[in-house]
């Protein structure tokens, strides 16, 4: 009889990370395709379709968290994944994701943020590990859309132009971001970090954003707000 009721709790594990990878995956192929329709809609705008991968990857986490994603899935499919855009930024299979005219390692960066994020926090903290993706998938992704788009004074650093538009998107949405996370977690009983921290995570973000030599903020801004994050929670 316990035999039997291991064997049930064994499908049942199964049973969810099959659902949640299925799930992952179609949110992939739908972001995958929407990014193909902007490609063919716009193709001078390399960016756009690029950014609709980088935002649109973002909600992954929400999935394999709400899904119940074990570690020893999630953590072999994000370095897998960031395999194949390492292998994607050196032969261009997918050229809607790397098509830009500007020497970037940011999907690269992005996968192994993630990868880092789930080694060190997943399962038991997820807040902070989709603390950490969701702002570098928002407040980034919106930020490389609107900073070239809307005219506003900018400036250079590090040879990598920043506009007044782009930072205050990265900071606005980020702190947009970080606020319904922190309701989510106070909602549930859950240590957040207070308002004052998390403006506070945002404008950490939103500096961290302004040195984004060859797209390695997609790396040092997720790994820096889920740390913060981490640090500044209280019950």
């Amino acid at each position: 009889m316990g035999g039997v009721t291991m064997g049930g709790v064994a499908m049942g594990w199964w049973g969810r990370q099959w659902i949640g990878v299925l799930a992952v995956l179609v949110w992939l192929t739908l972001v995958a395709s929407i990014s193909l329709a902007v490609r063919a809609r716009w193709p001078e705008r390399g960016e756009w379709s690029r950014k609709v991968v980088h935002i649109g990857a973002g909600p992954v986490v929400l999935i394999a968290w709400a899904l119940g994603i074990d570690r020893w899935v999630a953590l072999p499919t994000a370095a897998l994944a960031t395999l194949l855009a390492a292998v994607n930024h050196r032969r261009r299979l997918l050229p809607g994701v790397e098509d830009i005219d500007r020497a970037s390692y940011g999907t690269v960066a992005y996968g192994a943020s993630i990868t880092l994020l789930l080694l060190v926090w997943w399962p038991w903290e997820p807040l902070v590990v989709a603390s950490g993706v969701l702002v570098m998938a928002f407040a980034d992704g919106l930020a490389g859309l609107l900073g070239p788009q809307v005219a506003s004074p900018s400036w250079t650093i590090l040879g990598q132009r920043r506009s007044l538009v782009g930072t205050a998107t990265m900071a606005l949405t980020s702190l947009a971001v970080l606020l319904a996370l922190a309701a989510l977690a106070g909602a549930g009983g859950q240590p957040v970090p207070t308002p004052a921290a998390v403006l506070g995570i945002a404008l950490a973000a939103a500096l961290l954003e302004q040195v984004a030599i060859g797209g390695l903020d997609n790396l040092s801004v997720p790994l820096a707000v889920a740390w913060l994050w981490s640090q500044l929670m209280v019950a």
